[in-house]
Order: structure tokens, then C-alpha cells, then sequence
């Protein structure tokens, strides 16, 4: 008995060996890997788990002893420790059976360990219309340090890589020539700087698969914590992706008054954009455009109603926040009255903290209540919150300091008084009411100082990176300060999901998937209906829709976008006329006129003053045939020619709204649009008729 038992505890003591041997192994390779935790992302308190259909995808991230932290799919093990409440597969997918209970699903590599907790309850007392009991899904998280991975992170982080992430310069060019896939020189920068975010424009962004692959490569550069890859894609006349659905802008949707149709603008743009890897949308604009003569907002704005623009505004950044795109809010406290462009020059609003907060303020109060991802300043003066003076470095005069680099604007209105805690990025700081009065370097310390957290488009990567540096080396800028930035941005990856991936899907996979959604057939029916909504007939003297005799003549007079008008009028009528002109007629084009049925024409934002609109009207005064006249981007170039015979707004050059408004015309399409904007003298906010 003895022997046996010396024999047994000799063969434990082996075995334990083995298993201490063993486990020093696995400790010993997550040393080397630098892996420190094993979390399943659910369990962090930035996230909010989505359960659709019963359904609910977990997902698990390694933590690494220098902070950051990666999503991981490979050599896991999932467990359901109740499955007559849910099963999980393989993958980290849950499945819930419809049994009342409480399950723990746990994930392990072995090493680490985690679980959460999923609840499924059906309460009979709350019932759907027809008796059925509605199902409760809920999942309690775990608690603990070791899912605070956003504080823990930056504990680990030098400065250096805290205000890398709060730089996003854009590489539209290089060497003279436009960057359409990624460059050895800018893959270097990315990891060099740290690099938070890039921007892309139109340029960089060709085709489908160009822009997957080349948004891809900008990951791969990233080797932390993922990149913030940021495009303007408002719809409209803003519109950077050149493949895919080219949705109609606010304006057009602001004609439509359907937060139905906006909602679902927004989500096809976000859909489009995750599949091509782009996460964040500098879209949409929240001014409200007050000034006629505003030439860098216009149609780009909802409407002059800050109600509509508030509530068109929160529609749009559901439907684009529901694909996981993070949205944002521009350009605040307001550029919709303004008539001066700040990407040439410094414009000012002058009015008081009540009517900003009645107009200007309004919409974005709303967003920000709603639970917008981010906020984009505007490079505009408003002396009545903040009127400090500063000595321009463009002449030596006295400037007002504009929005973009205002405490009083960013932290005090924006943060302390209408309480938002998301992300403020300014606008380009390459944009002349930047740059022709504040040097690179002082624009970003003033803007980090003010408050924001992402400078984008800095004039000079190096030296403001440097600059930076400096400042938080001297204390003009305390490293707390950075971090407060850093929070807010690694909050917003991973509230969005961007982070890096151990195994991420193979480029094919992605190019197959963006084919499959960008430019879909489903997206290209919600464009038809959006533009088809919003034609606004303004006016109409009995002339429309046109009924015409196929040996009718119809003359299209005009140089503005002629290549897209001539052909929708030539689909629904193909005996015509076409004048190709944007000045006034001679004798020998005007005798052309002579016979024809009904003139249409087309203008492009027009003054009184313009050769175009001349035109327009020596042709009403010329011809007896009704004229009729687009508007193809602004509603109020009727203002410039109120004697024509019917007018329609369009408000966009996309081929979507060009089709839309010729077959108004020809009355295959009914229009409903309404007047989004008021038109001086000339007809109300609301107007708009009808057959």
C-alpha cells in the first residue's frame, strides 16, 4: 500500500511538473505576444450591445501589456452555461431559445478568461396586438478595472502617441500626383505620427474597389488603435465618393419634409461607407441657412427653419449612426448667416446668445440631445459669446478670434453650457480664415486649448506635431488636457468598432461585400424617391406638365449641365432644339425659337446681374412660348427672372434630380416638394404647387 502510494504521488508529482512546465509555456508566450487580458468587448462600459432578432454577435478583444488592445477571432473557445436559454456557436453568435432564464456565455484562449451574463424574460403582461407575449433580452455586463481598456490604455501611452491620435492631416496629393492607393512614404507617417484619423476627398476615393483597398491599406498602416477614416459625404452638391449612390442634399431633402425619406439617406450613405471601410462621415450640416447670399452653405443647409433643420438633422444621424458611421454635426455655433465663404475669408454673426440659441444653436442642441458622435466648428467670429481681439499674422490689423479657436465657444457654450461631452474636430485648419491670420502652429494650440479634440488638416504635419509637443513640454498645454481629447476619441472607436483586428477579412472579402453594397439597387431606388420628393414647383402659369404632339418642337436653351438636361428631355420628348449658350442671344439663335412649343433652361446660382439670367429674360421677352427654368442648385435664382412662365427647384446637379425634374415637367413625376428656404418677395418658406 505504501509503494502504491509512493508510486501514485510520484506519477502527481510528474504530471504537476507537466502542468506547471506547461502553463509557464502559455504564460511565457503571452509575455512574448504582450498579451495581458482576454474581454469580451460587450462587457465594456463604451459599448452598447445590440440584440437583433434574438440574436446578439459577442465579440471578444486581446488586451496588451502596453495598453491597446485588438479584436481577436482565432483559437477561441465559446460556452453557453445554460443552452435551453441560448446557444453560441464557434464564432462568438448567440442565439436565444425563447426559454425564460438566465445564461453566462463565456469565451477562454486558454489562458484568459471572461464571460457575460444574457437575460431572456417574457413578461405576459406586456403583449403585442395580437396576444403575443413580448420577449425581454437583456445583457448585464460584468464590472471590474479590467474593461476600463480606454483609461487603461492611455495610462500606458506617451505623448507622443496621445496627440498622434488628435492629428487627422489629409493625403489627397503627393508629389503632384492624387493618392489613390497607398504609398510607402505615407504608410511611414501614419506609424511615425501615431496618426487618430485621415481624411480622404474626392480624389483618393475612384471606384469601389480602389477606395476598399486603399482605405484597408490605411488600417494596416494604423498599428494601434485603428484610424478614424473621415470623408464628406453630405449628399448633394458635397458629394466625394465617385462611385456608388449619389444621393440628393439637404436642401432637396428639406423639400421633401419626410424624416422617413432623410432617415433612410442617411443610412444607405453609411452603409456605403462601412463597406468600403470608411467610418466616420463629416456629415451633415446642422446651419440654418438664414442669408440668401450665403455662398458656402445654400443648399448644403436642411432649410431656414430651425425646426425643420433640427428635426431633418437628428433623422439623418439615426439612419447613418445605426451602420456603425459616426456622424457629424457642422459647422458650429452656425454658418448659415454668412455671406462670406471661410475657406477665403473670416466671417462674422452677430447676433445675441438668445436668438443663436433660438436659430443657429438650435438644430444642434437637438443632435447633441440625441446623441450625435462628433461636432465640426466653424472658422466664424461671434463677438457676442466671445469678442477677445487678435493681431492677424496675414497684416498686423485687428481680428476678432473666430470660432474654431474660441474657449468661450467650444468649452463654455458647447461644453459646459449645453452639455456635450462627444467629439469636437474643427474645421480644415488650411482654410483661409485659418491660415492667412494664424500660423499653423498657434491655430492647433489655440484649437486644442479651446477645446476641440481632432485638428483636422493641419498645414504642416511635423510642425504642428512638434508644436504640439512643445507646448505640452512648457505647460502651455496640460498633458490632462490631451487626455480628455484622447478619451473622447478612443471612446468613439470603440463605441463605432474601430479597432484593430488580429485577422481581419481578406481584402477580397471586403472589395466583394463593398461591390455588393455600394450602389445597390436598393439604394438607387431610396435616391429616385428622395429626388423625386423634393421638385418644388414654385411656379406655374398653366404651362405644365407639358402636352405636346410628337411634331411639337421643344428648345432647350443653356450651357449649365446641359450633358445631363438634354438627354432627360430628349427620353420624354425627342423633337428638340438644343441651344447651347449662357449668355444673351443673337438675332440668328433667337430666330430658332421661332415655332417651338415651350422653352426650358437651366441656371446655376444667378444674380440679377449674370449673363445668364439676361438671357432667361430676353427669351420671355422674345417668344410667346412659355419658358421654363430650373433651378438647378439655388431655389432663388427666380429672384434674377420672376417673369418667366413656371419655374422648379432642384436644388442639386446629381442625375438622380435631373431625371426627377424633367419628368415633372412631362408630368410623369407629381410634384410635392415645398419651399425649404423663403424667397425674398417673391414666395414663402412652405410654398409649392402641384397638379
Amino acid at each position: 500500500m505504501k509503494k502504491i502510494t509512493l508510486a501514485l504521488l510520484s506519477v502527481i508529482m510528474v504530471v504537476s511538473q507537466i502542468f506547471v512546465v506547461g502553463a509557464a509555456k502559455n504564460v511565457d508566450a503571452a509575455e512574448v505576444d504582450g498579451v495581458s487580458d482576454l474581454v469580451i468587448l460587450q462587457n465594456v462600459p463604451e459599448v452598447t450591445p445590440e440584440i437583433n432578432e434574438n440574436k446578439i454577435d459577442l465579440q471578444a478583444i486581446n488586451v496588451y501589456q502596453e495598453g491597446h488592445f485588438m479584436l481577436v477571432s482565432e483559437d477561441l473557445s465559446w460556452k453557453s452555461s445554460n443552452k435551453t436559454v441560448a446557444n453560441v456557436d464557434e464564432t462568438g453568435k448567440v442565439t436565444f431559445s425563447g426559454k425564460n432564464g438566465r445564461t453566462f456565455i463565456t469565451v477562454t484562449d486558454g489562458e484568459f478568461t471572461d464571460r457575460i451574463a444574457l437575460d431572456f424574460k417574457v413578461n405576459p403582461k406586456k403583449a403585442k396586438s395580437k396576444g403575443k407575449p413580448t420577449p425581454q433580452l437583456k445583457v448585464v455586463k460584468q464590472s471590474g478595472e479590467r474593461y476600463d481598456i480606454i483609461t487603461n490604455a492611455i495610462e500606458e501611452m506617451t505623448i507622443k502617441e496621445k496627440l498622434g491620435q488628435m492629428l487627422m492631416p489629409d493625403f489627397r496629393s503627393w508629389n503632384g500626383e492624387y493618392v489613390t492607393e497607398m504609398l510607402p512614404e505615407i504608410e511611414q507617417l501614419v506609424k511615425d505620427y501615431d496618426l487618430g484619423g485621415v481624411i480622404l476627398f474626392r480624389e483618393n476615393v475612384v471606384t469601389t474597389e480602389q477606395t476598399a483597398k486603399l482605405v484597408s491599406a490605411y488600417q494596416e498602416a494604423s498599428e494601434k488603435y485603428g484610424l478614424l477614416l473621415t470623408v464628406d459625404q453630405e449628399g448633394g452638391i458635397v458629394t466625394r465618393l465617385q462611385s456608388g449612390t449619389d444621393m440628393p442634399g439637404n436642401m432637396a431633402l428639406g423639400a421633401t419634409r419626410s424624416e422617413e425619406i432623410t432617415r433612410n439617406v442617411g443610412r444607405v450613405i453609411g452603409e456605403e461607407l462601412e463597406a468600403l471601410g470608411i467610418n466616420m462621415n463629416l456629415a451633415p450640416v446642422l446651419d440654418v441657412n438664414i442669408n440668401p447670399d450665403n455662398p458656402v452653405i445654400g443648399v448644403r443647409s436642411f432649410s431656414e427653419d430651425p425646426q425643420l433643420v433640427a428635426d431633418l438633422g437628428v433623422a439623418y444621424v439615426e439612419g447613418l449612426q445605426s451602420t456603425g458611421v459616426a456622424a457629424t454635426g457642422k459647422h458650429f455655433p452656425g454658418h448659415g448667416d454668412t455671406a462670406v465663404d471661410s475657406h477665403i475669408g473670416l466671417p462674422e454673426v452677430p447676433h445675441d446668445i438668445d436668438r443663436l440659441k433660438e436659430v443657429e444653436l438650435y438644430p444642434f442642441q437637438t443632435a447633441m440631445d440625441a446623441g450625435i458622435d462628433a461636432v465640426m466648428t466653424a472658422h466664424v467670429t461671434f463677438p457676442k459669446i466671445d469678442d477677445t481681439k487678435v493681431i492677424s499674422k496675414k497684416d498686423g490689423t485687428e481680428i476678432a478670434l473666430p470660432a474654431t479657436l474660441s474657449h468661450k465657444v467650444l468649452t463654455g457654450l458647447m461644453r459646459e453650457e449645453m452639455g456635450y461631452d462627444g467629439l469636437i474636430i474643427t474645421d480644415a485648419l488650411n482654410m483661409g480664415a485659418i491660415q492667412d491670420h494664424f500660423g499653423p502652429v498657434d491655430a492647433a494650440i489655440r484649437a486644442v486649448k479651446a477645446g476641440t479634440d481632432v485638428i483636422l488638416m493641419p498645414v504642416g504635419l511635423e510642425s504642428v506635431a512638434n508644436g504640439l509637443y512643445e507646448a505640452v513640454e512648457t505647460g502651455e498645454i496640460s498633458e490632462s488636457r490631451i487626455e480628455e481629447s484622447v478619451e473622447r476619441i478612443l471612446t468613439l472607436k470603440v463605441k463605432r468598432g474601430i479597432i484593430k483586428e488580429e485577422t481581419p477579412l481578406s481584402i477580397e472579402e471586403k472589395i466583394a461585400n463593398a461591390q455588393e453594397v455600394v450602389g445597390s439597387a436598393e439604394h438607387k431606388q431610396i435616391e429616385k424617391e428622395a429626388a423625386e420628393r423634393s421638385v418644388t414647383l414654385v411656379k406655374n402659369d398653366d404651362v405644365l406638365p407639358l402636352q405636346l404632339n410628337q411634331e411639337d418642337k421643344v428648345a432647350f436653351v443653356g450651357d449649365n449641365y446641359e450633358a445631363w438636361l438634354v438627354p432627360e428631355i430628349q427620353a420624354q420628348h425627342d423633337n428638340i432644339i438644343f441651344i447651347q449658350e449662357s449668355s444673351p442671344l443673337t438675332d440668328a439663335q433667337l430666330a430658332q425659337l421661332d415655332g417651338v412649343k415651350a422653352i426650358i433652361t437651366g441656371t446655376y446660382s444667378v444674380s440679377e446681374s449674370s449673363s445668364a439670367a439676361k438671357m432667361v429674360r430676353q427669351m420671355v421677352d422674345y417668344t410667346n412660348a412659355p419658358v421654363i427654368a430650373i433651378g438647378i442648385r439655388n431655389p432663388y435664382d427666380i429672384m434674377a427672372y420672376p417673369e418667366v412662365d413656371a419655374y422648379l427647384a432642384q436644388y442639386g446637379f446629381r442625375d438622380a434630380s435631373f431625371t426627377a425634374t424633367v419628368e415633372t415637367i412631362f408630368g410623369k413625376n407629381i410634384p410635392t416638394g415645398k419651399l425649404p428656404v423663403s424667397i425674398p418677395g417673391l414666395y414663402d418658406f412652405g410654398y409649392g404647387l402641384t397638379y
